[in-house]
C-alpha cells in the first residue's frame, strides 16, 4: 500500500461521483494519504482537470479528465490490522450486495482510525475488500455502541440514504440496559442537548434548555433486580443523545464510562459484563437499488447476552 499512488493516474469521471467536490473525491480515492498532502498537491496546481488547475470546492462533471500526480506515502493504517481483527469483522457483517453493506459493529471498536487509534471500522472493510472503489460510512456509533451500521458501495447509495436520515426515514432502534425501574408511562424524553469541551480534551455532552432540541421515544422491554431493559428509538440524531437522556431521566445506562451510575456499574461488572449496554438492534430504510422497505437486526454478542441470561436467573 504505501507506493499504491506512487505513479500518476488519469480517470475520467463517471455519474456515481457528478458534482462531488474534488477534495472529497481525491480524499475518498487515495486511502492513506494525509489530507495535508491532498490539499498541497491540489493548492500547488498538480491536480489537473481536463488539463486546467482545480479549486477544492470544484464540483466534478460527468466526463472530466482528472490527472492525478504520484504522491509518496509512508504507510497506512490498514498494515496495522491483523489477520483476527480482519476475521472478526468479516464475521460480523449481517448482509451485502453490490451497493450496501451492513455490519453488527463490535463494543470497542471506533467507526474510523484517528485520536490515537490506528485504525477503526472502515479501514478494516477496506482492507477485506481491496477491490471495492468506494466505501463510506452513512452513519456513524459511538465506539463503545455495538450492533447495525450502514456503509454503502456506491456515492449513489450514500445520498439517496443520507436523504432518509434528513427526512427521518431511516429508523433505527437500540436496545439499552438502565439503572432502576424505568416507569411505563414514560415514552419520550425531550431535553436540548449541547456540547462541552472539558479542559482534559473530553467531549461531554449535557442536558440543557438552551441546547438543540433532542427527543428519544422509549418503551420497556423487561424489569429485572435494579435495572430495566429498554427500547430506545431517537427520533433526533445528536451525539450521545440516547446515554444524555437516560442520564437525564434518572436512569444511567449500564456501564457508561461518560453519564453513568456508579453503583449501578459496579452492580453490572460484579455479574460478569464490563462493556456499555447500548445496541444498535435494527435499523430500517429503503434500499437504494429496489425502492423496498428493508431491515436488518444485530444480535447480542456474548457480553450481553451472558448479562441478560445472569439477570434473568437473578429474578
Amino acid at each position: 500500500m504505501a507506493d499504491a499512488f506512487d505513479k500518476v493516474q488519469f480517470v475520467t469521471i463517471e455519474e456515481d461521483n457528478h458534482l462531488q467536490r474534488i477534495d472529497n473525491y481525491l480524499v475518498s480515492k487515495m486511502k492513506g494519504v494525509p489530507k495535508s498532502k491532498i490539499y498541497r498537491i491540489l493548492r500547488k496546481g498538480e491536480v489537473r482537470v481536463n488539463k486546467k488547475r482545480a479549486k477544492p470546492d470544484y464540483k466534478l462533471q460527468i466526463n472530466d479528465y482528472l490527472r492525478i500526480p504520484p504522491v509518496k506515502i509512508d504507510d497506512t493504517p490498514t498494515q496495522q490490522l491483523n489477520v483476527n481483527s480482519l476475521a472478526y469483522i468479516n464475521d460480523a457483517i449481517i448482509y451485502e450486495d453490490d451497493r450496501l453493506l451492513v455490519i453488527n459493529k463490535p463494543s470497542g471498536m471506533a467507526v474510523h482510525g484517528g485520536s490515537g487509534l490506528s485504525y477503526g471500522l472502515i479501514e478494516a472493510l477496506r482492507a477485506l475488500r481491496p477491490n471495492t472503489s468506494y466505501l463510506e460510512l452513512v452513519h456513524r456509533l459511538d465506539r463503545d455502541t455495538s450492533g447495525c451500521i450502514v456503509l454503502a458501495k456506491k456515492r449513489s447509495a450514500l445520498r439517496h440514504l443520507h436523504e432518509q436520515l434528513r427526512d427521518k426515514k431511516m429508523d433505527k432502534t437500540y436496545h439499552a440496559l438502565v439503572a432502576g425501574h424505568w416507569p411505563e408511562k414514560r415514552s419520550k424524553v425531550s431535553a436540548g442537548l449541547q456540547k462541552n469541551q472539558l479542559q482534559s480534551g473530553e467531549r461531554m455532552v449535557f442536558a440543557d434548555e438552551n441546547g438543540k432540541h433532542s427527543e428519544t421515544r422509549f418503551s420497556v422491554i423487561g424489569y429485572y433486580p435494579h435495572a430495566s431493559l429498554l427500547e430506545a428509538k431517537p427520533i433526533t440524531g445528536r451525539t450521545h443523545q440516547i446515554r444524555v437522556h437516560c442520564q437525564f431521566a434518572g436512569h444511567a445506562i449500564a456501564n457508561d464510562s461518560k453519564y453513568g451510575d456508579e453503583a449501578f456499574t459496579k452492580y453490572i461488572k460484579n455479574l460478569g459484563c464490563k462493556r456499555l449496554f447500548l445496541h444498535a438492534k435494527s435499523i430500517e430504510f429503503i434500499h437504494p437499488a429496489s425502492e423496498k422497505l428493508v431491515k436488518f437486526e444485530a444480535p447480542y454478542d456474548k457480553h450481553l447476552a451472558h448479562l441478560i441470561k445472569a439477570l434473568e436467573s437473578s429474578k
